[in-house]
């Protein structure tokens, strides 16, 4: 990893002064300014136009803002940009954004498969039956009759769930005698047969990692187009939370450091090396938490409890509606526990993924754990990703333990009907990303993409949760009384986001000696109609005191 210390080069330490702005600082007081000052990469001065007129000095260029607001640069804490950027690169949306249907995307499979060789792979991504009106999966009957001669692999938008026709499954060796990874699952039939269905990426990465393209693309390079494209959403911080699933260590590592060395890095990216690939992998490598510098940095490790709720993985107490189903655990509990008091007893920050409330129980417990072996509970800043099902007695053991929540807050807009008709009922649906009961309780949370289950957008997902709207009922609001201001959201995306990933000391306010990241808008989140903050114009996008987007 790269050392500490500024890695892209300023060609001089030059003073810029934004005047007459609406500067939200995002401090401990959502304090509000009329001007501010950067020199180099750093904050100098915020404060009225006069008082940072005076500490910038008279050679400082001056920059008239008219009014417009400044925020923070936006912060994603639980993104996946070093396998999402090459995804991206080599599959294909069939997502619900453009097919409403499964048949739908069936057809634009065969589409694909009667204008390519045989031979070449087909491989999609962003399939959810969940919200994708038709079969609630897809097996060999589905993808078999569309080609025997082309490899067909589609990712479920959770990324938790795949599916593959049966020439995938040939090509990649794999045979009705497979054994089930741990934690993992290749689906079978009644009749103990494959389906084509594979939980986890543990499984499916046996059939995906036989794709050529995966091994052809230049990750670094897709990395870096992926963070310039983001730059338009006003990112200026992003993370990866499963390192080295791409490229095993010290693969993943080594393109994070390539894209901090290569002077092009547009957002900075706080990273959490996978529990799959095993610590002793990590510690071989030689990777520790705080490994790097300001713009690509190891923050922490992850662990993941069970899958995907809407996907039907989510560990929960009781079963899914109108089935006997309660998900799959990933992790079990005693291993989830072993694996937390060795991390954290190196000194780990630790982030573990729970959807369904049992695995949000099983979290708990480890983190319980953790507390009575005497672990410092302050170093670990543990934290729970998507904590997606809670009840009032987990957010009082939360509270309790100094849990931390990160919400996919995209589960409410785009899958919260499909949570409410198909996945859990009414009354558990409202207990989906409960953002204000934790603000309520004083829990810390942030609001993430988890890109590539949805687009990285902030100023939409601060619309969400200020909102609770659903995609399909557009009148529609799931559990009104979580709904949260438009500060709070904002906190979300920023300070609190920093602090998460452990770089509250240096981003997420605008304050005097912090990195120069900050996102101007065209308005006020806070003065516009609530569904209409994803329609704020951003104008400019600037990290590490450089203008890296403008509208």
């Amino acid at each position: 990893m790269p050392k500490e210390g500024r890695t892209q080069a300023i060609s001089t330490e030059e003073t810029t002064i934004f005047t007459n702005a609406n500067v939200l600082t995002v401090d401990d007081a959502f304090s509000e300014a009329e001007a501010i000052a950067i020199r180099g990469n750093r904050i100098l001065a915020v404060g009225s136009n006069g008082e940072v007129r005076t500490v910038a000095g008279k050679n400082a260029a001056v920059i008239d803002m008219q009014g417009k607001t400044v925020l923070p640069g936006f912060i994603d804490a639980h993104a996946h940009v070093i396998s999402g950027a090459v995804a991206d690169d080599v599959m294909e949306y069939v997502g619900m954004n453009s097919y409403a249907t499964v048949d739908d995307v069936l057809q634009q499979i065969a589409q694909r498969a009667s204008e390519t060789p045989a031979g070449e792979w087909l491989v999609f991504r962003n399939f959810d039956p969940a919200v994708q009106e038709g079969a609630e999966t897809l097996t060999f009957s589905d993808l078999d009759p569309i080609s025997s001669e082309h490899p067909i692999f589609v990712l479920n938008a959770s990324g938790h769930i795949a599916y593959a026709n049966s020439k995938a499954f040939e090509v990649s060796g794999i045979t009705n005698d497979v054994s089930d990874p741990p934690g993992g699952e290749f689906v079978r039939d009644a009749e103990g047969n494959l389906t084509g269905m594979m939980k986890n990426n543990v499984a499916f990465i046996q059939i995906a990692e036989n794709y050529p393209e995966m091994k052809k693309v230049e990750p670094v390079d897709a990395l870096l187009r992926l963070l310039e494209n983001w730059a338009q959403y006003g990112l200026t911080t992003v993370s990866e939370l499963s390192l080295g699933v791409l490229k095993h260590p010290p693969g993943d590592v080594q393109i994070m450091t390539e894209a901090a060395q290569s002077g092009r890095m547009k957002a900075r990216i706080r990273a959490y090396p996978f529990y799959t690939l095993g610590a002793e992998a990590w510690d071989r490598a030689d990777v520790m938490q705080g490994n790097g510098n300001a713009l690509a940095r190891i923050a922490g490790y992850k662990l993941v409890a069970d899958g995907s709720n809407q996907g039907f993985t989510g560990w929960q107490r009781e079963p899914y509606l109108g089935s006997d189903n309660r998900g799959l655990r990933y992790m079990e509990p005693d291993e989830m526990t072993a694996a937390a008091l060795e991390r954290a007893g190196k000194g780990w920050h630790l982030a573990i993924h729970g959807n369904g409330d049992a695995a949000i129980d099983n979290i708990l417990d480890t983190f319980q754990a953790l507390v009575d072996a005497g672990v410092d509970m302050s170093r670990v800043r543990p934290r729970i990703e998507h904590c997606s099902i809670l009840h009032d007695d987990q957010i009082a053991r939360m509270k309790k333990l100094g849990v931390s929540a990160s919400f996919l807050i995209g589960h409410v807009y785009y899958w919260g009907i499909a949570m409410r008709d198909k996945v859990f009922g009414e009354e558990k649906a409202q207990l989906l990303d409960r953002c204000r009961s934790a603000e309520k309780a004083g829990i810390r949370f942030t609001l993430h993409s988890d890109f590539m289950v949805t687009d990285p957008n902030p100023l939409h997902m601060i619309e969400m949760a200020v909102t609770r709207r659903t995609w399909k009922e557009p009148d529609y609001v799931l559990a009104p009384q979580e709904t949260i201001s438009v500060e709070t959201a904002i906190r979300a995306m920023t300070s609190e986001a920093a602090w998460q990933l452990f770089s509250d000391h240096e981003l997420g306010s605008l304050e005097p000696g912090k990195l120069a990241d900050l996102v101007i808008l065209e308005q006020d989140p806070r003065d516009v109609r609530q569904d209409e903050i994803k329609n704020i114009r951003i104008l400019e996008t600037w990290m590490d005191g450089r203008q890296v987007y403008s509208a």
